[in-house]
């Protein structure tokens, strides 16, 4: 069986727009078709990075915890209203998964939560210390409007991108080797070239 393909998105901090990004590029990726049976079937005509022809795209949302680990696949906890893993869900991610724990924690739980999405042809996982550990095929980080003093992280997760995503120019200097594309949500046209950069990463 051939491993997802793994979508990494990180950010400079929290509320960065990382869900917003996910949520995007699922809608791209997939789209959510109601069968007769009520599953949801992929449109292979969208799912133009996903290297195998299994069941969609699926998603891990990473947050950190001082003590406890876990991975939550309830679909009645994932599905409450104020949750991200509702909006992944809505997206078209064939399953979700929360993963909660300390970095500390990631060597055991990551692989058992990247195994579980093993069917599927790609994974879209969000938080800094989670691509830290996977180092997936693509890394794309976000700045948020503070570009200065960023944690360790966040500085480890911006050195391994392959895209940077900004609403104004950081006041930091940039790693060289990044693919820089303006952040505006309000037009489709950064998300386009966000996408063609990153077939052009996988072939």
């Amino acid at each position: 069986m051939s491993l997802p393909f793994i979508i990494g998105i990180g950010g400079s901090h929290s509320n960065v727009g990382k869900t917003t990004l996910a949520e995007a590029l699922l809608k791209h990726f997939t789209k959510r078709v109601k069968g007769s049976k009520g599953q949801r079937v992929k449109d292979s005509d969208t799912m133009t990075l996903c290297h195998s022809d299994t069941n969609g795209w699926g998603a891990i949302k990473y947050t950190k915890t001082a003590i406890y680990t876990s991975i939550i696949n309830d679909y009645k906890i994932l599905s409450q209203e104020d949750k991200d893993t509702k909006r992944l869900l809505d997206a078209g991610a064939e399953n979700v998964l929360w993963v909660q724990s300390p970095p500390g924690e990631l060597k055991e739980v990551l692989p058992l939560a990247v195994d579980r999405l093993s069917h599927l042809g790609g994974i879209i996982v969000e938080g800094n210390s989670a691509i830290e550990f996977l180092k997936p095929d693509i890394v794309i980080f976000i700045f948020g409007r503070k570009t200065e003093n960023l944690k360790g992280s966040a500085i480890g997760v911006l050195n391994m991108a392959d895209i940077i995503l900004f609403r104004q120019k950081p006041s930091i200097k940039l790693p060289g080797g990044a693919k820089k594309i303006k952040f505006a949500l309000t037009s489709s046209a950064w998300l386009d070239e966000c996408i063609s950069y990153m077939q052009g990463l996988w072939r």
